[in-house]
C-alpha cells in the first residue's frame, strides 16, 4: 500500500472524528470559518469530480446483473428518505428553515461513502456502487422535483433554480471527471489514491462552513436536529433493509440496500440549502455528514461479525459432516 493509499485509508476511518473537530472548532470560533461559505459549491464539485473519475462501464453493466436489486434501490432512496424527513417535519412541527433541511437531506441521492461501508458490512459492493451512480445521475431531475413536492409547504421553492444548481454541482463535475479518466488515464490512476482524502478534506470544510455560519441557531435547536437526523439515518436503514427483504433479495443485497438508504450525499444537501434558502437549513445537512459516519461503520461491524460468526458455523458443521 503506497503513502497516499495509506493517508486515504487514515482520512476515511477517521473521517467522523475530523468532522466532530471541525464542528466543534466553528462553534468555538466561527469566524475563523465564515469565509468557507462562499467555497460551498466549488469544494462539492471538486468530490463529484473525484467521484467521476471512479466511475466505471462495469458499474453500470451490473444494472444488466442486478436489475432488480438496482430497481429495489433506487426506488427505495428516492421514497423512503424523502417521505421519512417530510413525516419527522410533521410530527416534530418543525420551524420551516429546519424542516427544509431535513427534506433537502432526504431528497439527496446516495454517499459515496456507502459503498465502503458495504464492503466492511460483507454485502454486495457492486450493487452499492452501481445504486450509488444510478441516484447520483438521476439526482438533477430527482431531487429538485422530490423537494419541491415535499417542502414547498414551509418555503417557496424554486425547481428550475435547483434543477440548474445540481446540474452544475453533481452532472457536469462528473462527466468531467469521466472525460479526465478516459482522456488522461495513466495520470488519472496514480491520482485516485488521493481521492480519498481529498474528499474528506472538502467536506470537512463543508461542515465547518455550515456550522460557524448557523452557530447561533445550533445552540438554540441543536439537540432537536441531532435526535431527528439519528431517527432519519436509522429508520432509513432499517426500511431499506425491510423492503429488500420483502422484495426477497439475498441477504447481500439487503445490506447494500439498507446502507444505501441510510446514508445520503448530506454535501449536496447542505450546498442546495446554503444556495437557495435559509443557511440555518443546512444544519440538518452538517449533523447527518457527522453522524451517518458514525452509525454506518457502526451497522458495518455488526454485519462483518455477524457473517464471521455464520461462516465459522459452516466451517465447523463442515469438520463434524466430515
Amino acid at each position: 500500500m503506497s503513502i497516499l493509499q495509506k493517508i486515504g485509508k487514515f482520512a476515511g476511518d477517521t473521517f467522523a472524528i475530523w468532522v466532530l473537530v471541525a464542528a466543534g472548532l466553528a462553534i468555538w470560533m466561527p469566524e475563523y470559518f465564515t469565509w468557507i461559505g462562499a467555497y460551498i459549491t466549488i469544494l462539492l464539485g471538486i468530490v463529484m469530480f473525484g467521484m467521476g473519475m471512479t466511475l466505471k462501464i462495469e458499474d453500470f453493466k451490473m444494472i444488466l446483473q442486478y436489475p432488480k436489486g438496482v430497481a429495489i434501490g433506487v426506488v427505495s432512496q428516492f421514497v423512503i428518505m424523502p417521505l421519512l424527513a417530510f413525516g419527522l417535519a410533521k410530527v416534530f412541527n418543525l420551524p420551516p428553515e429546519i424542516a427544509v433541511g431535513v427534506i433537502l437531506v432526504g431528497c439527496c441521492p446516495g454517499g459515496t461513502s456507502s459503498n465502503v461501508m458495504t464492503f466492511l458490512a460483507k454485502g454486495n459492493t457492486a450493487l452499492s456502487v452501481t445504486i450509488t451512480s444510478v441516484t447520483t445521475l438521476l439526482a438533477p431531475f430527482m431531487t429538485p422535483a422530490l423537494i419541491y413536492l415535499l417542502a414547498s409547504e414551509w418555503l417557496p421553492v424554486s425547481f428550475k433554480a435547483m434543477f440548474m444548481s445540481v446540474i452544475q454541482v453533481v452532472l457536469i463535475p462528473i462527466v468531467l471527471g469521466i472525460i479526465a479518466q478516459l482522456v488522461f488515464k495513466p495520470i488519472v490512476s496514480k491520482g485516485i489514491a488521493i481521492l480519498p482524502t481529498v474528499s474528506v478534506v472538502a467536506i470537512v470544510l463543508i461542515v465547518a462552513a455550515v456550522v460557524s455560519g448557523s452557530r447561533d441557531k445550533i445552540l438554540e435547536t441543536g439537540l432537536l436536529i441531532f435526535a431527528i437526523v439519528i431517527l432519519h439515518n436509522g429508520l432509513g436503514y432499517l426500511f431499506g433493509f425491510l423492503i429488500a427483504k420483502v422484495f426477497k433479495l439475498n441477504y447481500e443485497d439487503q445490506k447494500a440496500v439498507s446502507i444505501e438508504v441510510g446514508m445520503q450525499n448530506s454535501g449536496l444537501g447542505a450546498q442546495l440549502a446554503i444556495a437557495h434558502f435559509d443557511p440555518v437549513s443546512a444544519v440538518p445537512s452538517a449533523i447527518f455528514s457527522f453522524w451517518h459516519n458514525i452509525s454506518g461503520p457502526i451497522l458495518a461491524t455488526y454485519w462483518s461479525s455477524k457473517a464471521d460468526r455464520l461462516e465459522k458455523k459452516k466451517e465447523e458443521t463442515k469438520t463434524i459432516i466430515i
